[in-house]
């Protein structure tokens, strides 16, 4: 295996190249739009080196047979995922002296890749950079250096004229290291942009961590499927399948695994595509799907897959109108993974707010699930934790959620670990299957002063979780104990009644001895007075022997000259909600009782307007209030600012005499 400071030496070597190739051709945040995708390209021409001829017979005989889809035979040829049929290699391009001649042989070598190798190229754009390369003649310079016998991206070593190594193999595992390098040099130089498509590789292993751990000792030997529906560059994929295998490794037991991923964003798919084509993960650079046209909430890639460990940082606070309206709008939305059965709705919607769909990246997971057992990581912002009021799409989620029991933790992580906002992030942890200990509870974890500062900060990226950082907040979520920084909570304790409080409607003039008509009413409001000391105006006159209940609306009153039960006009300036926790001893009307009748006693709700939200306050639950100063210490701070004021008005007024 190549030594980390080989590695390192090599990725130098390529950075070094954007420097004294593209300076003048490129501003430095373009650098990657060329050097990723002609590293990609250099590697995979230098594995195919050796089988070249083989592919070309290949293809001759296949051609001759008139077989149209060579693609499987042609790769049994390549002996890999990938293949090229052109008749060049990069190699052979170094000796064209005409650029023009050039550019054409290196345009037909690009057509001669495999079709997953064209999707690279495509997504990447990178033809469109071609032309531009040529006429500045620095595609040459290019492909001189990245072929220069300086450096080695064959996994064949070079050797010397008397035999010996000059530079060892470069294997897929050291080849997708410096590939992770240089994009994670990119991203940081393109700081602004980074953490819309690239998490921190630190809060990648916290995640991961945070997802196996828990089942780490029931691994068996076995196959997994991770999935990540926000993908990006593919980190958190890669992370969690070398997590697994170590924690499998550790127990004596060999799993495999296989990936799934779906991104939007056409670059950083091409990225994680050809990262992992690069490491020699064939199958799962098969399995992941991406492009403007693959939104993963409009357009599912695996709608019948079910997976065993999830993990996603998806986009925050990003709209998806777009995606709504293919959809159908929020009123004809018909798909099975946000429109689902709970609480005795059939139709029970988990459609947000078009300006956020964060929350929408969880639900798509949460459809996955095996009925064995899937686990789930995720980063949301704050907003997750509360946005949406009761029945909407946002607070119905996390209900759907927390009923279901498949909230474990959220783990609040320090302020600016990531490259391009300051907010702050939290972890949600789900699974379902719960051990015993943790059923109907919810854990939140305060890890927000669990970091080590940067030495320089990555745009607002200015500190990062250390080992033991990490260690301390698996360590925290595995004991399941309260503490300062952990707190255990029933589920019910996040839940609420949203409850509509009315009170009548009083007109001045009114006949309170009779029911009014909606008409009549109307008119009224528009010609009487309102005062607290006039009549109620009576809507409804319930049939004989319905029984009164003034907490519900039901009156007992007089009309012509009879007793009977009423319901009177609600007014609408006076309508009020209460929020009730749903572990309120009594309930809803014990609640009322005790904080609404005492001041309004004419107020009632109506039970079948009543509505159940979830939303989780971090602040409520951790907040440490500073203490208040003494008033000895507010004594002296005041006796030392009039010692310095002292003579100071004297000298104002004198010198406004003087003048």
């Amino acid at each position: 295996m190549t030594s980390n400071a080989n590695l390192n030496w090599i990725a130098n070597y390529i950075w070094g190249i954007a420097d004294d190739v593209l300076r003048d051709l490129y501003v430095r945040g373009k650098y990657r739009d060329v050097i990723l995708p002609m590293t990609v390209l250099r590697r995979l021409d230098a594995v195919l080196e050796d089988s070249k001829r083989a592919v070309l017979d290949m293809q001759a005989n296949l051609d001759k047979i008139g077989l149209v889809d060579q693609d499987e035979p042609l790769r049994q040829a390549a002996g890999q995922d990938f293949y090229n049929t052109s008749r060049f290699t990069l190699r052979d391009l170094r000796a064209r002296a005409n650029r023009q001649q050039l550019e054409a042989d290196f345009r037909a070598w690009l057509d001669g890749f495999s079709p997953n190798v064209q999707d690279i190229l495509e997504n990447f754009e990178f033809r469109n950079q071609v032309t531009r390369l040529s006429r500045a003649d620095a595609l040459g310079t290019l492909i001189e250096k990245l072929t220069s016998p300086d450096v080695n991206l064959s996994p064949d070593p070079v050797h010397n004229g008397d035999g010996s190594v000059r530079h060892p193999g470069l294997d897929n595992h050291g080849m997708g290291t410096i590939f992770e390098e240089l994009i994670r040099r990119f991203n940081e130089e393109n700081n602004e942009e980074a953490g819309e498509h690239w998490t921190p590789r630190d809060a990648v292993t916290l995640m991961a961590k945070l997802v196996f751990l828990p089942v780490a000792d029931e691994i068996i030997s076995s196959t997994y499927l991770i999935y990540d529906g926000a993908c990006g560059t593919g980190g958190m994929l890669t992370v969690a399948e070398e997590v697994l295998q170590q924690l499998a490794a550790k127990r004596g037991k060999q799993v495999s695994t296989h990936l799934y991923g779906q991104e939007i964003n056409a670059e950083t798919y091409a990225i994680c595509k050809a990262d992992l084509l690069l490491k020699g993960e064939g199958d799962a650079a098969d399995n992941i799907v991406g492009g403007p046209e693959h939104s993963t909430l409009a357009n599912d890639a695996f709608p019948s897959r079910e997976f065993d460990f999830m993990l996603s940082n998806p986009p925050y606070g990003k709209s998806w109108k777009t995606d709504l309206e293919r959809m159908g709008g929020k009123k004809e939305m018909r798909d099975p993974r946000f429109v689902i059965e709970h609480a005795d709705d059939p139709e029970y919607s988990l459609v947000t707010r078009s300006s956020d769909g964060q929350l929408l990246f969880l639900a798509n997971k949460l459809s996955k699930m095996k009925e064995g057992g899937s686990r789930i990581a995720e980063v949301h912002n704050g907003s997750s934790l509360f946005t949406g009021d009761a029945g909407q799409g946002e607070s119905n989620i996390r209900r759907w959620i927390i009923e279901n029991d498949w909230l474990e933790a959220i783990v609040a992580l320090p302020l600016n670990m990531f490259y391009n906002t300051g907010i702050a992030t939290y972890v949600w942890v789900l699974t379902n299957r719960k051990p015993e200990h943790r059923r109907g509870k919810v854990q939140l974890i305060d890890a927000t002063e669990w970091y080590r500062p940067l030495r320089k900060n990555l745009g607002k990226k200015n500190c990062e979780l250390g080992e033991e950082d990490i260690q301390r907040m698996c360590d925290t979520f595995l004991a399941f104990e309260e503490n300062e920084q952990s707190k255990i909570f029933d589920n019910a304790a996040f839940g609420y009644w949203k409850v509509t409080v009315e009170r009548p409607l009083r007109l001045e003039g009114i006949d309170p001895s009779r029911s009014y008509k909606a008409a009549e009413i109307k008119k009224m409001k528009e010609s009487s007075e309102r005062t607290e000391t006039a009549p109620p105006v009576i809507k409804k006159i319930h049939e004989k022997g319905t029984e009164a209940d003034p907490l519900r609306g039901r009156y007992e009153a007089t009309v012509n000259g009879k007793p009977a039960v009423v319901e009177y006009e609600p007014d609408t300036d006076l309508r009020d909600t209460e929020q009730i926790p749903l572990q309120e001893e009594g309930g809803i009307e014990a609640f009322l009782r005790r904080e609404v009748l005492p001041y309004a006693t004419d107020a009632w709700y109506q039970p079948d307007s009543v509505k159940i939200g979830y939303e989780i306050s971090f602040t409520r639950y951790f907040y440490k209030p500073q203490p208040m100063r003494t008033l000895e210490e507010i004594r002296a701070d005041i006796v030392a600012l009039a010692r310095e004021t002292e003579g100071l008005l004297d000298e104002i007024i004198g010198d406004g005499t003087r003048s």
